[in-house]
Parts: C-alpha cells; structure tokens; sequence
C-alpha cells in the first residue's frame, strides 16, 4: 500500500489568529471573548486603564505592556509597589537572577542557602539583591536626599521615571530596553499609580533611611495624594476607559474607587467605568476582593448593569500576555 502524506506544514498564525482558531470553550472561551472585546474597544478610540497584582514585572509582562503602552492603548497603570520596583531590578540586573526548576523540591536548607547568597525568590525566580536592589538604592537615595534638602515632596513613581528619564542607567542596562514597561512609561509620563508603596523592598528602604534620619518622611507622598490625583486623572478624561484588573487586592481596588468617590462623596456626575474585565485565581466564597465576581461591583457604584464585564479564572500570567498579543496582533 502506497502511502500518502497528507500533512502539510501550517502557515504562521498570529496570536490573534490562533486565540480565535482554537479557544472556544470554558476559561479558553472567555478568553477569547474578552480579548475580542478589548481590541475593539481599543481600537474604537477607547483606552486602557490596567491594574497590576503579583508579581507581573518578574514574570516579564513588559515584553508585551510597554508594546501596549507605545502604541497609545494604555491611559494610565495602578500597580503594587513590587510590580514598580522589579521591572526596573529587572532591567539593570537580568542576567544575575537565578531560575529554580523544580520548587517544589526545595528544602528548607535550599532556602536557607537562597538566603545566603542574597537571592530574594519569586516562586521560580530569584531576585539577587546587590546587583538588583542595592543597585538601584544607590541611585535613587541621591534623589530622595535632593528632595529632602530642598524640602521638596514626590511621589514614588516620579523618581523612578526621573531616574530612568536621566539615562544614567543606561551603561548598566542589562535586559532589553524595550522589554521594560516602566521606561515605556517614563518616556510618555504615563499616569501612574501606586498604592500601598511602603509594601515594597524600596519602600522598605526609604523608612529605614527615615529611621536613620538620612532622609526626610515628607519626601515621598501616599496614598492620599495619589488618590487626589486620580481624582483629577479620572476628572480630565474624554475618552472612554477599559479597567483590566490583573488579580486584586489594593492594585485594583484603589483606582476603580475613584468612580464611587466622585459621584457618591463629591456629588459629581461622572460617567462610570466604561469596560470591565478581570483576571483572577482567587474563589469568591472568601470574601476577598481578588475573587468578587465582577456584578459585585454595581452594587457598590462603580460599573453599571450595562457595561461589558468579563471574568477570567485563570492564570495571569499566562493570560495577560495573551489578550495583550491578541491586541497588538502579534
């Protein structure tokens, strides 16, 4: 019996192509729908506002968010103090982090050697800290001791962009520039948000050097003052806006708050959150926010019965750059 070879070699699909092609059902389908429904918003003269939980930035979300960034979709990020902090870390330090490939082997004593070595881990990735945290340390306590004598006030992020914005990092630059979604940031002065900073490896740092009275606390505003100008953000907007929430927790509650804050307790007409979408590992039956169903939200004022609302229950980071490659048509 002759036999004949039917394959072929398939043509090259596009992440789009494929998403479309292959995910139809369950969480693939949601998926899908929902990254079919954030292109056409986006590319419908609406814009995104994302907020990031976990740990994004050493997951390496930057090789497809700063593409979103330089092409305009993004209005403005609301992220932990961690996402802030590590894409940076990442930027100056990458070939000194570390890959563990089985974690579920580690021992206590692996641990304890991780310790050792200064290499700060991440599930699977570890953070060395000397050429990463100590690295940027230096650069930008010169910053905060600027402030501090000039008795000037900022908030975390400007540094960061100020930092970056100066070029001083370059020679030490040892990741793609072009992976990094803060110096995609920095170079538009993407609005930024980030609360809760003091939870952070440099937040940690700046109380210490308070603590030491090397700095001054005034030198670096809050939550408070982000919020105010989130007001004024959230204010000044014509455009329609997407809120993607990745994950929970402060990330995302905090900017999505602004909407009941200016109708509810400044009694201003603004319109609400003109898009929703989710994607979140976190089950509803504990009361947590990661894990609110996204109908939640219309009770507290912040989406309406109308808006297009999504829920992905999955990993982030496997499906954020997803929707992201599905936009840019990757």
């Amino acid at each position: 019996m002759k036999f004949v070879d039917f394959y072929t070699e398939p043509d090259a699909m596009s992440v789009r192509a494929f998403v479309d092609e292959h995910f139809h059902h369950f969480n693939a389908g949601v998926l899908q729908r929902t990254s079919s429904s954030l292109s056409q918003f986006l590319h419908q003269d609406g814009r995104m506002f994302l907020t990031l939980a976990g740990a994004m930035s050493t997951a390496e979300i930057g090789r497809s968010l700063a593409q979103m960034i330089r092409q305009g979709h993004v209005a403005a990020i609301s992220c932990t103090g961690a996402n802030l902090e590590e894409d940076v870390f990442h930027l100056v330090a990458r070939s000194h982090y570390e890959r563990i490939e089985n974690i579920d082997n580690l021992s206590t004593e692996d641990e304890v050697n991780l310790l050792e070595r200064h290499l700060n881990r991440v599930t699977d990735t570890c953070i060395p800290e000397e050429q990463a945290i100590r690295n940027i340390e230096h650069h930008i306590l010169a910053l905060w001791k600027k402030a501090s004598q000039e008795k000037a006030s900022r908030l975390p992020h400007e540094y960061l962009y100020e930092l970056l914005n100066s070029g001083c990092l370059e020679e030490v630059y040892d990741a793609n520039p072009n992976h990094s979604w803060l110096l995609a940031a920095a170079e538009v002065n993407l609005p930024l948000f980030v609360p809760g900073w003091e939870d952070s490896t440099l937040g940690n740092i700046f109380a210490a050097r308070c603590t030491e009275g090397i700095v001054d606390t005034s030198a670096v505003q809050g939550g408070i003052e982000y919020m105010t100008r989130l007001i004024e953000f959230y204010r000044s907007t014509t455009t329609p806006l997407a809120f993607l929430q990745v994950g929970g927790g402060i990330a995302g509650d905090f900017p999505i708050c602004v909407v009941p804050l200016l109708n509810q307790d400044l009694r201003e007409a603004v319109p609400l959150w003109s898009w929703f979408a989710q994607i979140t590992d976190a089950s509803a039956s504990y009361g947590g926010y990661s894990g609110a169903p996204p109908n939640e939200k219309i009770t507290w004022g912040k989406l309406g019965p109308e808006t297009p609302r999504f829920n992905i229950k999955s990993d982030a980071t496997i499906v954020l750059p997803l929707i992201f490659g599905y936009v840019l048509d990757l």
